[in-house]
């Protein structure tokens, strides 16, 4: 799928971008995101809470429904929604953004591609849309678009999720082999949102890669401390701990990992000491 080697971090990097492309859509439809939308076209003169349309709350509403459906796997009658959606308000690019990430999630690209270039066209500052668009050129492997779109998503002032774009941006730097620039940006990703630990289990692996173990300790210690560790932070802090010849973490680690992932890869990995996979 890629150029880099197969991993557990560029694995895990894949399913991390795509859960995030999927929420920011969600986001966007119901909660966040359509308050970004909004308040980009309040300043604009476009629009303002007071006089949306009928017709665009109605929408609105309906839209709601439909990324409901979305994120519970009923992507057909999510599509079903959307066009009520659109039949109600042609315009508004918040359906068009969830279409073109339903299209993506089905492996449509072109269908995909369509969706969100509408909804840009309608909506150009939408850091959502633009968001969604890095996410689909990443996987295209057209990395330098894909980082313009990032890069225009987090420069609104008005986008709340600044740190969750430059996490996949990160992502995205990674899968294209520049693991250099992938660290800097996953560690601006971390100053702003340090609970994420999608962004800290990524950082803490690509320290952990380049032999800077200390750091890497860091990060996945902070992690594995918190409730939002798993079976592959836990392998990932074995593996770092194992290094740098600390046998006590190791086990302690280990025996967690046998107690909360009992059938995890991870743990028949451990167990068959195969610590360079």
């Amino acid at each position: 799928m890629n150029a880099m080697p197969a991993s557990p971090l560029f694995r895990s990097l894949a399913l991390a971008a795509a859960a995030l492309a999927l929420a920011a859509a969600l986001g966007g439809c119901a909660t966040s995101g359509s308050k970004t939308g909004m308040d980009d076209a309040v300043s604009a003169g476009l629009i303002t809470p007071d006089n949306e349309t009928d017709a665009r709350r109605r929408a609105r509403t309906r839209l709601a429904l439909a990324a409901s459906y979305f994120e519970n796997g009923q992507t057909a009658v999510a599509l079903s929604e959307l066009k009520q959606v659109l039949q109600i308000d042609p315009t508004f690019p918040d359906a068009y953004n969830l279409s073109g990430l339903i299209y993506m999630s089905l492996g449509d690209m072109p269908m995909a591609s369509a969706q969100l270039q509408r909804a840009l066209s309608l909506n150009p500052r939408d850091s959502n849309t633009l968001h969604n668009l890095g996410w689909m050129y990443c996987q295209q492997k057209n990395y330098e678009q894909a980082s313009q779109m990032f890069d225009r998503a987090v420069s609104n002032p008005l986008y709340p999720e600044r740190a969750k774009t430059l996490m996949t941006k990160g992502i995205c730097e990674a899968r294209a082999g520049d693991r250099t620039k992938a660290e800097a940006t996953l560690l601006k990703a971390y100053e702003l949102d340090p609970g994420n630990p999608i962004t800290g289990y990524n950082l803490s692996q690509l320290l952990f890669l380049r032999g800077d173990l200390e750091r890497a300790r860091f990060y996945i210690r902070r992690l594995n401390n918190s409730e939002l560790g798993n079976a592959e932070s836990l392998w990932l802090g074995i593996k770092i701990e194992r290094q740098l010849g600390h046998t006590e973490a190791v086990l302690q680690l280990a025996d967690q990992l046998r107690r909360r992932y009992p059938s995890s890869s991870q743990l028949v990995s451990y167990e068959r000491g195969r610590f360079n996979e």
